[in-house]
């Protein structure tokens, strides 16, 4: 048996904190009764429904990465009929989500699970799990730029968590620099913004780590699973522990 909050976050409806909320507002039936306490706990035959729909625990975990290609959308369909990182995992079978997002113009790291605890372990702010972006940008960085993403910087939520920043290259004669950049937030467009503060223009974004996971070996448009060990690795990164 588990807590209801627990068992809809393992199934993939929401993070545990937002499960509660939505068992409080009586959105969450059991067995064909309404349920408004988080802590009630359910049993593997139990029947759970969550406005209207049945509520699952998969049957397999699944752990992709993804090395996605710019202009892609990190959503699973788009009514408009633009690319969707759905377009590049077509042979996996098992319904899968992004955890996070990239927008559109951003490339890179993007994991794809069915394990609903971990994705969104690995999304709170509370674990601080690492992400580094390599950033193209126009113009070339003084040391107090540097010192400012270091300490800093003030977007619309609030001050950004301390980044650690290294120089790649600096490209003098195209006015242009090149710099490894790792927060472990996850404000929308948080990079770039955090670029616009400073009065650069981003010319490329693209996420290369997520925690220990790089990109070594996928080519951009593959993917590959996760091993076991990353799995476990990564849980434990996430406060699994």
């Amino acid at each position: 048996m588990m807590k209801l909050a627990r068992f809809m976050s393992l199934a993939g409806i929401a993070s545990r904190r937002k499960s509660e909320d939505l068992i409080r507002q009586g959105l969450v039936q059991v067995n064909g009764g309404v349920v408004d306490r988080p802590e009630e706990r359910v049993s593997p035959g139990d029947e759970v429904v969550y406005n209207g729909r049945p509520v699952a625990l998969p049957v397999n975990y699944v752990y992709l990465l993804l090395n996605k290609p710019p202009g892609v959308l990190t959503t699973l369909r788009d009514p408009r009929g633009r690319s969707t990182v759905a377009d590049y995992i077509r042979e996996i079978k098992t319904r899968v989500y992004p955890v996070g997002r990239l927008d559109k113009d951003t490339s890179g790291l993007l994991l794809l699970t069915n394990d609903g605890e971990l994705a969104h372990r690995l999304q709170h702010p509370r674990y601080q799990v690492k992400k580094t972006y390599r950033v193209t940008v126009k113009g070339i960085p003084a040391r107090e730029d540097i010192e400012s993403l270091e300490s800093g910087v003030e977007l619309e939520e609030g001050r950004t968590a301390p980044a650690e920043v290294k120089v790649v290259k600096i490209i003098k004669k195209r006015g242009e620099a090149v710099l490894d950049l790792t927060i472990h937030q996850g404000w929308k467009r948080q990079v770039r913004r955090m670029c616009r503060k400073l009065g650069w223009k981003v010319l490329r974004l693209k996420r290369t780590r997520l925690s220990f996971l790089d990109l070594e070996g996928v080519p951009e448009g593959s993917y590959r699973y996760l091993s076991g060990e990353e799995v476990n690795r990564l849980k434990k990164a996430a406060g699994d522990v």
